[in-house]
């Protein structure tokens, strides 16, 4: 299959210093959320700042918004559209684990565990193989959603860890919890430097912290 199938372009630019930059983004993302997709975009992919871009369903961005601090991978995540704070979208469907205080923190959680050197990548996903977050690397993103959804397909669920080493030697490992009444897989994706051993102790004080956060 042609990347075009996966991916469709889009023009972000951002309004201060009017720099544009086209991006790919993956359409089967764009196309799952119920609202919209943050694009979280690292420093030095568009220009010298850190924002997000927030992008509907028709792959038209909606707005943006500027951050206190940096991205240190490009992030996608379903948002509440009452980000945007226009009275029209106030009532839009928000009552949903992502539109959640505890998801956001979450996502904190996840972004502060990842360090380019041992753990390389993070995300959140549904029972069912949706991406609620991530800041995985493309290739393993698409791999992660299609395992979720192949397990799920054959009633797999009941497996609760799962531990994959890639080609490249970097390892995957992901828990299934529930939180909130929400069922959901953690994963965190590891450097070829780290044990599975090493990598499940970073896996298990996550899930304390988030633990800690209900």
């Amino acid at each position: 299959m042609s990347s075009t199938e996966f991916y469709k372009e889009i023009l972000i630019k951002f309004p201060i210093c009017k720099e544009s930059r086209t991006l790919k983004l993956p359409i089967k993302i764009i196309n799952q959320s119920k609202q919209l997709t943050t694009v979280s975009i690292p420093l030095g992919i568009n220009c010298e700042h850190s924002f997000q871009a927030f992008v509907d369903k028709n792959f038209v961005v909606r707005g943006y918004q500027t951050v206190d601090f940096d991205f240190s991978k490009m992030e996608l995540y379903e948002t509440s559209t009452n980000v945007l704070k226009k009275k029209e979208e106030s009532d839009v469907e928000g009552n949903n684990f992502t539109s959640m205080k505890i998801f956001q923190n979450m996502i904190q959680l996840l972004r502060d565990c990842v360090d380019d050197k041992e753990i390389i990548g993070s995300g959140i996903f549904s029972e069912e193989g949706k991406v609620l977050y991530s800041s995985l690397p493309q290739t393993t993103l698409f791999n992660t959603m299609r395992e979720f959804e192949v397990r799920s397909e054959r009633n797999l669920v009941s497996v609760t860890h799962m531990y994959l080493e890639l080609e490249n030697r970097e390892k995957f490992i992901s828990k299934f919890i529930e939180i909130e009444g929400v069922k959901i897989n953690i994963v965190l994706m590891f450097s070829f430097r780290v044990k599975f051993g090493m990598g499940n102790l970073h896996l298990r004080d996550l899930l304390r912290k988030v633990e800690k956060l209900n």
